[in-house]
């Protein structure tokens, strides 16, 4: 179908006073491009509380950012959801994605554990990846003094965060670590930005995200020496992908991801999987976070949560 008008909107908002493709741009001017448009995500909801902490991780302590929806009883444990943010391995922290995890925690009436893991290219794959697992473990050890259900621990992401999260199912199946029950992945990375996706060519440029950016974005995550065919880089790749949680994959139309995206729902659903897809017509990669300039992304945040709360309720 044609562009969303939300969708049109959000890429003229995108184009003004920004001449240079951000793919020409160095690391610093596009990391503070990405804080300029989390204005696009709409005011923060309130929650109950709020509390920024350190982990322990393998290379130092890893920032965490912590939402309750509302005050719990002493010995009440409610379900939780790891998030890990977007922006190519390169961008985004707590404060770009500070309001979508205020939302989430609202609309799945969860706790959200939102990760600052290391970015690229001054730490680069698989950094990303160690403190992404780093935090499960912890989440998992941690989750009672929190006020969360250790056996109801889902992750999610966007983007390069729904890369992290179904590659962090991956690793802990691979290791035999810390169960997740549940896998949402909005928009995911699953291979490289050459790999032959039709969607690549269809979608290359003009809808804010483009096949030259996420090279961009490869270049800096891997560097010249990464590892391409490494599964916890490209998901898609990973020689099995049976035995993970139920997945629920989203994808929009006019975006170059999409159909790696759909590529991987296949696969898990051809291993055995549980998988769930809602894919959103007339829709450019990136509108989940603004909800300031379009109703689909509160409608895929309520997606998420009633997906997570159907798993939750037979845990």
């Amino acid at each position: 179908m044609p562009l969303n008008r939300d969708a049109l909107q959000i890429l003229d908002r995108l184009a003004e006073g920004r001449p240079t493709p951000p793919h020409l741009l160095p690391v610093e001017e596009v990391r503070q491009l990405a804080r300029d448009f989390a204005t696009l995500n709409g005011p923060p909801v309130p929650v109950a509380k709020v509390q920024d902490r350190h982990i322990p991780g393998p290379a130092g302590d890893i920032p965490i950012r912590i939402y309750w929806p509302r005050e719990l009883h002493p010995d009440e444990r409610v379900p939780v959801t790891l998030y890990f943010h977007g922006g190519g391995w390169v961008v985004c922290g707590l404060d770009t994605h500070d309001a979508y995890c205020r939302r989430f925690a609202v609309a799945a009436h969860c706790i959200v554990v939102l990760v600052d893991y290391r970015l690229a290219p001054e730490h680069r794959f698989p950094a990303a990846v160690d403190d992404c697992y780093a935090a499960l473990r912890w989440l998992k050890e941690n989750a009672p003094h929190l006020g969360a259900d250790r056996r109801k621990i889902a992750v999610a992401g966007d983007s390069a965060g729904g890369n992290l999260s179904t590659v962090i199912c991956l690793k802990s199946r691979d290791l035999n670590g810390p169960p997740v029950a549940a896998q949402a992945l909005v928009y995911p990375v699953t291979d490289h930005w050459d790999a032959g996706f039709l969607s690549y060519t269809e979608n290359a440029e003009g809808y804010g995200l483009s096949r030259d950016f996420m090279k961009w974005f490869w270049q800096r995550y891997l560097g010249p020496d990464g590892d391409r065919r490494h599964p916890y880089a490209a998901p898609l790749r990973a020689p099995s992908v049976a035995s993970l949680p139920p997945a629920l994959v989203i994808t929009a139309e006019y975006d170059p991801l999409r159909d790696e995206a759909l590529a991987y729902a296949d696969r898990l659903e051809q291993a055995g999987n549980i998988v769930l897809r809602r894919q959103y017509p007339g829709q450019i990669h990136g509108f989940f976070g603004y909800s300031a300039m379009t109703a689909d992304a509160d409608d895929a945040m309520q997606v998420i949560a009633k997906f997570f709360a159907r798993v939750w309720s037979v845990l």
